[in-house]
């Protein structure tokens, strides 16, 4: 089980929430204070319900369960790809196209689309066509990369979704909900704890913060998928 500590989470300034006015009653449980108009989070709750989380997609990840990472904000980002390649999860960084949960039969096509493209400019196929022709189709290509890099080798729905900012990704959570998927979220005091199955509450826009909660959720997923994956080489 991976380590939470106090001291870590108010280094990464996990604490901080929004301005008191922004604020969301039904995270008032969550709350330890308001310093200078500023709520602050109680970080001893932070530290119990990441540790919840972290087992909650371990003892997932140990059955082979799947997940998607979702955190479209500019500081997000960056965080979001790395710590999703790191662990084997799937991943939407740039934007969340509606309908990418409760329609995934239709996106698969788009995403079969970005392979072919990708087939294509790797044999050379692209650069051998005339140059206005070409120019269209790497235009394309850049964007279909840009939505589903990290969806391409998603054959099928997430089991589990991990959400950064509940107020940008909402459209995500109620596809999520509509489809019963468990979501995991960083939850700022302006945001709705009913929402989410396991809330972790926590500063939603600082990249410290994201990175210290994101990083402990994708290291109990990597754990998880070592014993997965060692419960099978006993089996055969």
């Amino acid at each position: 089980m991976v380590k939470v500590e106090l001291s870590e989470l108010l280094a990464a300034g996990v604490h901080f929430g929004h301005k008191a006015h922004h604020w969301n009653p039904k995270m008032s449980p969550y709350i330890y204070t308001e310093k200078d108009g500023v709520h602050i989070i109680d970080l001893i709750q932070t530290s119990v319900l990441l540790k919840q989380a972290c087992n909650f997609v371990q003892t997932a990840s140990q059955t082979g369960k799947s997940f998607l990472f979702v955190g479209t904000k500019r500081q997000a980002a960056p965080v979001i790809a790395k710590e999703a390649q790191r662990c084997g999860a799937h991943y939407v960084n740039y934007r969340w196209l509606g309908g990418m949960l409760t329609n995934w039969i239709t996106f698969r096509t788009r995403i079969q689309r970005l392979k072919d493209l990708e087939n294509q400019q790797q044999q050379g196929e692209i650069d051998n066509l005339p140059k206005k022709e070409a120019a269209k189709l790497t235009k394309e290509l850049e964007r279909l990369r840009k939505y589903f890099t990290g969806v391409k080798t998603m054959t099928k729905e997430p089991d589990i979704i991990v959400i950064i900012d509940q107020k940008i990704e909402i459209i995500a959570i109620k596809e999520a909900l509509a489809l019963n998927k468990p979501i995991i979220s960083i939850l700022d005091t302006n945001c709705n704890p009913d929402l989410v199955t396991l809330p972790i509450p926590g500063n939603d826009d600082a990249v410290q913060s994201i990175k210290y909660i994101i990083e402990k959720l994708a290291e109990s997923i990597s754990n998880g998928q070592i014993n997965y994956r060692n419960n099978k080489t006993k089996i055969k």
